[in-house]
């Protein structure tokens, strides 16, 4: 096999004419109220499209290296992204106040809409940037002078859609010294696993309450109990290929999404436009199977259109750069924008989410937009995908037009997963489509998608040009947390072991790397992430091993931590709670109840710094949107050294119920390296709840 040749960016002559368009000096503002000033540099690089963002901290705060964040989604002034956060989810004050310079760029993408002509230029143009930092800051801190310098450590670091472009950059470039990928898919996740998660969406719609609740604190344990036969089918084959069913919680919730699938679609549309009709006609597909939900979910329906609401505020979503969010920056919001037809569907239960809504005649004939909801004869618009100037589209729309409403396409894809089966035997979830010899048991595609959807042009294969660290989340909504297994493997392939390589698994959180992605079920990984950047460093810098790979095993789909702390290692406290004793308890209005929570923190991870109550959550998980739940209840805290030399804490609170119910009380414990309360930055959370029945005096 030939040496796989390794990318550097110095030598490419695009990138040998870089310009500095702005410089001055400004300041972040942080959580506290303090100032963090720094030198502004933005420019590019001559020719290219490229543009970046480089922010210094002063002299005396240096302390000789970078973070690089690289978004999902690149728009051509993604460098800019990262500007307006705040708070825990500002990226550049934790680089400043950590001693570190900040980098961003636009990757080089040029546009919003469409793929891009060179996918690989999205990591060439990352680590040109990385150098050219290199080169500027050289010039910040000892004015160019060779003699009084020493090359800067460069860690690059990215979520989701960025997780792949942070791999394609630590195994193709010679730029960092270490990689922190985060929340990462693997070559064949897209658009898999999103297309299975939008499947559960609709055929478990009627059954999410029964499912969190057998699954949740002081539940029965049997997610299958009162389901269909169909329901419990499809339950099973999405868990087993990796989505965790208490993940269910957000549609028990109402809070409805399907991830990036909006941007997916097109592209298997495109790519493979024929399994839109052979699923709902050939034998092998769902949808040919009459008697199933999806041929009843399925509606087609053809009306003429009475009169067109225009937008009354037009946007693309725009400064978004999150795992979570990214992709809407390729989506036009509807504005309320609606279309009235003389006729709309009727009927209960109609399955309408992404409808499309495709003009059939007249000047806009052609164009396709997308359904939010309907109201009595009028079609409110969603977000839609690829329109740059929805008012002109809709002004061109006319009374008499002829619209049609169809799901098809919605629902066809949901399944597209298995006709997707890897050769690759190391993908076990597919293991449930394979015989025994490892045949697919479904027809299948020409091919496997997936392998050119990474948006950088490569393919992971685990070879690493320096130190990984890679952050999981258990709870992940819109990747499996299977492939940071998945990687771990390619890694030891590859490299022979796993010396340079860390995982760990994130219990109780979910895909988005936003501090507000918090409640009364779910915490957010953003502490351990920007904890793990400093172990990074200190791993590159000073040799300081960081804390070994969270324990877990895989199991039908699934990844199962360790009971211990001491087993389970990784960088999260392992937290139990109790009410009464018991984690579902009964009690009378007014009777005092008794929580309490034990942490055991991994060796070498920290101390707690806090443990906080909430007492009010009620069964229904009635979030219309997630929103920040405020732990205002602190409890009693006594930290312990057990006899295993593990450290932790002990807590309690004491509440009083004055309605009768069934309530979820929770607690959130926060681990902090340095046992220092007041760094919001790497606050390393988890959460842990119980079940309280209240019932009449």
């Amino acid at each position: 096999m030939m040496k796989k040749e390794i990318y550097d960016a110095k030598q490419d002559p695009r990138f040998q004419t870089p310009y500095v368009d702005e410089e001055c000096w400004k300041e972040r503002i942080l959580e506290d109220g303090g100032a963090i000033p720094y030198l502004y540099v933005h420019g590019g690089f001559q020719g290219t499209g490229v543009k970046f963002l480089l922010c210094f901290p002063q002299k005396e705060a240096y302390r000789g290296r970078f973070f690089q964040y690289l978004s999902p989604f690149p728009g051509p002034d993604e460098e800019l992204a990262s500007l307006d956060k705040t708070g825990e989810d500002d990226r550049i004050a934790f680089a400043l106040k950590n001693g570190a310079y900040s980098v961003e760029s636009n990757m080089g993408s040029r546009q919003m809409f469409g793929p891009s002509p060179e996918p690989q230029l999205v990591w060439k143009a990352s680590a040109a940037v990385a150098e050219y930092s290199r080169v500027k800051a050289k010039e910040v801190y000892c004015g160019g002078n060779d003699g009084a310098w020493s090359r800067p450590y460069g860690y690059v670091h990215g979520g989701s859609g960025g997780g792949y472009k942070t791999m394609a950059c630590i195994e193709n470039t010679n730029a960092w010294d270490g990689a922190v990928p985060y929340v990462i898919g693997t070559p064949v996740s897209l658009p898999n696993s999103i297309t299975l998660h939008a499947q559960g969406m609709r055929a478990l719609r009627r059954v999410y309450g029964q499912i969190v609740d057998a699954l949740d604190a002081g539940g029965s344990g049997d997610m299958y109990a009162g389901l269909t036969e169909e329901e419990a089918f499809l339950l099973k084959e999405v868990t087993a290929m990796g989505y965790n069913p208490r993940t269910w919680f957000l549609e028990a919730a109402g809070f409805i999404e399907d991830g990036s699938l909006p941007i997916q679609i097109p592209h298997v549309l495109e790519g493979d436009p024929e399994y839109f009709q052979d699923f709902w006609t050939l034998p092998g597909y769902l949808g040919a199977d009459k008697k199933g939900n999806t041929d009843k979910d399925r509606i087609q329906f053809t009306g003429r259109v009475r009169a067109v609401h225009l937008p009354e505020k037009e946007e693309a979503a725009g400064g978004q750069n999150g795992v979570n969010d990214a992709w809407k920056k390729q989506l036009t919001e509807g504005g309320a924008a609606w279309i009235e037809l003389e006729e709309a569907p009727r009927g209960e239960d109609l399955y309408i989410y992404r409808m499309t809504i495709d003009i059939q005649t007249g000047e806009a004939a052609g164009k396709k937009l997308t359904l939010e909801r309907i109201e009595g004869n009028r079609l409110v618009l969603g977000p839609c995908y690829g329109i740059q100037d929805l008012s002109a589209l809709l002004s061109s729309i006319r009374p008499g037009d002829l619209v049609r409403l169809d799901n098809s396409d919605y629902i066809a894809i949901q399944s597209y997963y298995r006709h997707q089966v890897p050769s690759d035997p190391s993908f076990h979830a597919w293991d449930q489509f394979r015989d025994a010899q490892g045949n697919p048991t479904l027809p299948q595609r020409k091919s496997v998608m997936g392998y050119n959807m990474t948006g950088t042009g490569t393919v992971q294969d685990g070879e690493i040009q320096g130190k990984v660290i890679v952050i999981q989340s258990l709870m992940d909504e819109s990747t499996w947390p299977w492939c940071g297994d998945w990687y771990r493997g390619k890694v030891r392939e590859a490299k022979g072991g796993e010396e340079d390589f860390r995982l760990y698994y994130m219990d109780n959180c979910m895909h988005g790397d936003v501090s507000w992605l918090e409640n009364n079920v779910v915490t957010n990984y953003l502490g351990a992430l920007r904890q793990a950047l400093l172990d990074m460093s200190d791993w590159v810098e000073r040799g300081i091993e960081p804390r070994k790979t969270t324990g877990y095993r895989y199991q039908d789909g699934q990844i199962l931590l360790a009971e211990t702390a001491r087993e389970r290692g990784g960088l999260q406290p392992v937290v139990t709670m109790l009410a009464n004793g018991v984690t579902c308890a009964h009690v009378k209005v007014g009777e005092e109840v008794t929580f309490t929570v034990q942490v055991a923190v991994p060796e070498g991870a920290g101390d707690v710094t806090a443990v906080d109550y909430d007492y009010v959550s009620d069964a229904s998980l009635s979030m219309q949107k997630i929103e920040l739940t405020t732990f205002r209840h602190p409890g009693d805290v006594t930290r312990i050294v057990a006899e295993s030399g593990l450290h932790g804490a002990v807590s309690s609170s004491r509440h009083v119920y004055d309605q009768p119910g069934t309530y979820f009380a929770s607690a959130r414990v926060k681990v902090n390296r340095k046992g220092d309360g007041t760094d919001y930055f790497t606050q390393v959370k988890n959460i842990a709840r119980v079940r309280v029945v209240v019932e009449e005096s």
